[in-house]
C-alpha cells in the first residue's frame, strides 16, 4: 500500500509557490437598500499579477421589504418595516463577519430618499446593527450603476443605452465608443407604477430624453438591469451572451399580462414580490427600446451592488 501512496504522490503536479504567492483575494461587500428589496452582496475580489482584477460573487442575498410601499402612499417608513429593516441589517453584519468582509458600503435610494422619517431610521439602524447607511440621490446611482465594468460586453464601434429599473426609479446611462455620454435618473419604478403614482408627464420626459440623446447614433443595443428583466432573461433559456429581441420582450409581456398575479407565482415560480412588479418593469424596457429605437437587449448580471463593489474597489466613491 505504501508503494502505491508513494506513487501517486510521486505524479503530483509540481506547484509553482512563487506564482502561487502572487495570488490575493480581499472581500468587499455591497448592501444595496431599494424601494422593493434589500440585497448584500458579499464579492471576492482576486488580484494576480500580470491579469485583470476579477470580481467573483460570493454570495448574494435579497430580503423583500418593500420600502418603496410605505415611503411613495404615506410618506415614512412604517414601525413594522422599520424592525424589518433593523433585522435584516442585523443578518447583514453578521454575514460580513462570518465571511471575514474588509470593507463594505450600504446605500439607499429613491424609498429612502423620500421618506420623511429617513434620518431616525439609518439613526436606529446604526445604533442597533452598527451598519451605517448613506443616501444617494439618483445621478450618483446612475453614476455608480454605469461605472461598472462593461468592458467585456462594449464594442468601441457601437452604441448602448444602459437602463436600470428599480422600484422607485430608472436610471439610464447612454455608452458611446466605449465611454458614458450622458446619465439620467427619473422617477418611475416598478412600486410607484404599481401605485399608479407616475404621471404621464413622466413618461413623456422620459420619451424626450431617450429619443433625443439616441437620435445621432445610427444603431442603438439596449443593455438591461435590474431583478426583472435578470428572471424575464433567465425564463428564455438564452445563453449569457445572447441578446432578447425586442420581439420576444413584447410577446412575454402580454403573456405576463395574460396570467393572473396568483398564476405568475403557481405556474411561473415567481417570488410573491416579483409576480406584481415584473409587469411594470417590461414595460419600461420595451419603452425604452422603442424610443431609442433598439431591437436587441443584453442582460448582463449586474447592478447596483456590483458597481458599489467596483467604485469602492476603485477610488471612485
Amino acid at each position: 500500500m505504501s508503494t502505491i501512496y508513494n506513487t501517486h504522490i510521486n505524479n503530483l503536479p509540481t506547484i509553482n509557490t512563487e506564482s502561487f504567492l502572487m495570488f490575493k483575494i480581499k472581500k468587499y461587500a455591497a448592501i444595496d437598500i431599494g424601494s422593493n428589496a434589500m440585497r448584500l452582496l458579499i464579492a471576492n475580489i482576486v488580484e494576480q499579477d500580470g491579469k485583470d482584477t476579477q470580481f467573483n460573487k460570493n454570495s448574494l442575498v435579497r430580503v423583500p421589504i418593500r420600502l418603496g410601499q410605505d415611503s411613495f402612499t404615506v410618506g415614512e417608513i412604517s414601525q413594522d418595516n422599520i424592525e424589518r429593516m433593523i433585522d435584516a441589517m442585523k443578518a447583514f453584519q453578521l454575514l460580513m463577519k462570518v465571511h471575514k468582509v474588509e470593507k463594505y458600503l450600504a446605500f439607499a435610494t429613491s424609498a429612502m430618499r423620500e421618506a420623511k422619517n429617513s434620518n431616525e431610521v439609518i439613526a436606529l439602524v446604526r445604533k442597533e446593527s452598527g451598519v451605517r447607511i448613506e443616501i444617494i440621490d439618483g445621478e450618483k446611482e446612475a453614476a455608480i450603476i454605469a461605472s461598472t465594468d462593461l468592458h467585456h460586453l462594449l464594442k468601441t464601434d457601437k452604441t448602448y443605452l444602459y437602463v436600470d429599473v428599480g422600484g422607485g426609479s430608472t436610471e439610464f446611462s447612454l455608452f458611446s465608443n466605449g465611454k458614458i455620454v450622458v446619465s439620467k435618473s427619473f422617477k418611475a419604478g416598478t412600486v410607484r407604477l404599481l401605485n399608479e403614482m407616475v404621471l404621464e408627464v413622466v413618461w413623456e420626459e422620459m420619451e424626450q430624453w431617450i429619443t433625443e440623446n439616441t437620435q445621432g447614433y445610427e444603431e442603438v443595443i439596449l443593455i438591461g438591469s435590474g431583478g426583472n428583466i435578470n428572471k424575464i432573461f433567465k425564463m428564455s433559456g438564452k445563453m449569457q451572451d445572447k441578446p432578447l429581441s425586442y420581439i420576444y420582450l413584447n410577446s412575454q409581456y402580454a403573456y405576463l399580462n395574460s396570467l393572473t398575479y396568483e398564476q405568475r407565482i403557481a405556474e411561473l415560480g415567481l417570488n410573491l414580490d416579483r409576480a406584481d412588479v415584473i409587469i411594470p418593469a417590461t414595460k419600461i424596457y420595451l419603452n425604452a427600446m422603442k424610443w431609442s429605437g433598439a431591437r436587441t437587449m443584453y442582460v448582463p448580471k449586474i447592478g447596483l451592488s456590483d458597481g458599489i463593489v467596483k467604485a469602492m474597489y476603485y477610488g471612485n466613491i
